[in-house]
């Protein structure tokens, strides 16, 4: 629970400690702009209205497009695993599937969003970013810990991820960019943005493919992206946007489990935007979307005996689902007051199919089996950030419904204050929820059966960081955390088999996630920089999958000189400590190596090579053994620019 105890330590502390953070003076800023740019210094995520970091109470973490595009990488998930505090389980491979965990959290408890429409499956409550083309983004907005009493269901943290702009200038800006590496690795992107008359565009079109970077595992997919920007009236515009993507993946051999396993996604979504400031203090905005998502898991035998002849069908899924939501809300600014007043609305239809092979059908399962859940939310949230000389603080609550699990409250209080220029700490409380995924309520599995009387799993959480600018040399962020979970999910064994025993999930007690974050940077010294962090998980009691504590550590060396080449070194390590069950191997780091030279610019146009050497020294990192990492691999493209 969260005690009323906390909450009034935190308004008492308020009015005993020194006078803390609102307005950035001009030296903190000066200070700042040396470690970050002026578009990371403003996030909307915290509160869905744009404030200053240094508002921010919550653990946030910004990347923006030119770090992405420094990485050369080309997944959200190779993005994220660069970011200390977040788990990234996935096989490194170019284009394969990821499961995110945020301090701990299960999958299921991260919110993935794109421009506001909710990317986690209904089915699995899992997100899958290899559908979201990394080139389209802006900038990806990262909140560690419960943000419940602004976006809902999000125990574990939110991933928020911004699109690119449409254009403002009436000639045209383009830019191309390819990439070759071993096993036919490629990858090609056309980005067009600017002004046709009032209207504002940005359109893109990519392609990647791979022959696979280890084993049989390969991967195909072409992807589109639009968006335009209509101004109807001054400081009142309507915004659209469309896209389309197409993973097509053939996920790999699995011997263990005689298995050979491909996956197929389509994603169809769009939006519709309408912004408008009322008066100069008042803003409104609300935007209706609809995705249309389509996952085909097709498992057949690979031929060991176990399951059947080579190629024999064992187990076939099909997830068709239809996501329609509306957001909007009222951004009230006025003196020391930045308040949010909104409301949430999304409707959620799965097509669950399960085509079963002979074995199966022989152990009781039916050939043909679909389920058909739908789930309808809605919620109202408000929140408030008052800000005076070096303070702020920041109250929020959000009333959560579905028809499913019923209702929610979810309150949230944070301070930051600032008693130097170049020194803030951060406090954070608040309690959080995940409903559970819709086939765990509604629609089953196989030889698992829905439990409609699951509740929602809610956590109580306390956060406490510190950030400060040592010497103007030395960035430094340090965090600690506290999550009590209660009602968390297990899937409990019955045996398995026919309906008369077959598995069902059930809320099974209560989970301790408390650790800590160390990040340091330093200021670029003939060009030169290093970063390092680490981050440290406790779980009490351990998960389903034997781990009782999780590290993840990060080192690197940058060289930035705009004017010439760009270079960096970077390696990363996870230790997950699975069961030896899983026969994984995590005792390495992973190195990657970029480099992109200039060769031509000019006002007109822009030329550069890019070079990475992936996996530098052959490491393993994979937590299981049918499952492994690529060894080294190396890639080279170009990009050119066009204003």
């Amino acid at each position: 629970k969260l005690p009323a105890f906390s909450l009034l330590f935190l308004f008492v502390g308020m009015f005993c400690l020194p006078q803390a953070v609102y307005a950035q003076s001009k030296a903190e800023i000066k200070v700042l702009r040396l470690f970050f740019t002026e578009e990371d210094l403003i996030v909307q995520s915290p509160t869905r209205s744009s404030k200053p970091i240094s508002q921010v109470a919550e653990n946030i973490v910004v990347i923006n497009s030119n770090d992405i595009e420094q990485m050369n990488a080309h997944s959200v998930a190779e993005v994220l695993q660069r970011v200390p505090g977040l788990f990234v389980d996935w096989n490194k491979d170019f284009g394969s599937t990821s499961l995110i965990h945020i301090q701990g959290s299960e999958p299921r408890h991260v919110l993935v969003l794109l421009d506001g429409i909710t990317w986690n499956l209904l089915s699995e409550g899992s997100a899958e970013t290899n559908t979201i083309p990394v080139a389209i983004i802006d900038k990806i907005e990262i909140i560690k810990g419960p943000a419940s009493s602004t976006w809902g269901s999000s125990l574990g943290g939110v991933i928020n991820i911004i699109t690119k702009k449409a254009g403002n200038t009436d000639k045209p800006t383009a830019s191309l960019s390819a990439s070759y590496g071993e096993s036919d690795t490629q990858d090609y992107r056309f980005q067009l943005s600017g002004k046709a008359g009032e209207v504002g565009y940005y359109l893109f079109g990519g392609s990647q493919g791979s022959d696979g970077l280890r084993g049989s595992r390969h991967f195909e997919n072409k992807s589109f992206f639009s968006k335009l920007k209509i101004p109807i009236a001054e400081d009142t515009n309507i915004g659209f946007s469309l896209g389309y993507s197409e993973p097509d993946q053939q996920i790999g051999d699995f011997p263990s489990n005689d298995l050979k396993v491909n996956g197929l996604n389509r994603v169809f979504f769009t939006n519709v935007t309408f912004d408008a400031f009322i008066t100069k203090d008042l803003n409104f905005t609300a935007t209706i979307y609809n995705k249309n998502y389509k996952f085909v898991q097709n498992n057949v035998a690979l031929g060991l005996g176990y399951m059947g002849a080579t190629d024999e069908l064992v187990l076939e899924n099909i997830f068709d689902e239809e996501l329609t939501g509306l957001n909007s809300n009222f951004i009230f600014k006025k003196s020391i007051h930045t308040a949010v007043f909104g409301f949430d609305f999304e409707q959620g239809k799965l097509c669950q199919a399960r085509k079963a092979g002979q074995l199966f059908q022989l152990l009781g399962a039916p050939s043909l089996s679909e389920t058909n859940p739908e789930i309808d939310k809605w919620a109202l949230y408000a929140n408030d950030t008052i800000s005076f000389d070096r303070w702020s603080l920041t109250g929020g609550v959000r009333y959560d419904y579905n028809d499913i699990t019923g209702s929610f409250f979810s309150p949230s209080l944070g301070l930051t204050l600032n008693p130097s220029n170049n020194f803030t700490l951060r406090f954070a409380t608040a309690k959080g929820f995940t409903i559970p995924p819709l086939s765990s309520t509604s629609g089953g599995g196989l030889f698992v059966d829905p439990n409609p009387s699951l509740k929602p799993e809610e956590v109580s959480s306390y956060q406490f960081g510190i950030e400060t600018i040592i010497s103007k040399h030395f960035w430094l962020k340090t965090t600690f955390f506290h999550h009590y979970i209660e009602n968390s999910l297990k899937q409990l064994s019955r045996g398995g088999g026919p309906p008369n025993y077959n598995d069902i999930w059930i809320n099974n007690g209560n989970i301790q996630r408390e650790g800590c974050e160390i990040e340091i940077e330093t200021l670029p010294i003939n060009n030169f920089s290093l970063f390092s962090a680490m981050a440290y998980v406790n779980l009490n009691p351990p998960s389903e999958v034997g781990s009782s504590n999780m590290f993840n550590y990060i080192f690197g060396i940058k060289y930035i000189d705009n004017d010439s080449f760009n270079a960096q070194l970077f390696g990363h390590k996870i230790w997950w400590n699975y069961d030896e069950s899983y026969n994984g191997k995590y005792d390495d780091f992973i190195w990657d190596f970029n480099l992109n030279k200039k060769l031509f610019s000019s006002k007109r146009n822009f030329f550069e090579m890019f070079f990475t050497a992936h996996n530098i020294f052959n490491g393993s990192q994979y937590t299981w053994s049918d499952n492994k990492n690529p060894e080294r691999w190396v890639e080279i493209g170009i990009r050119l620019r066009f204003f």
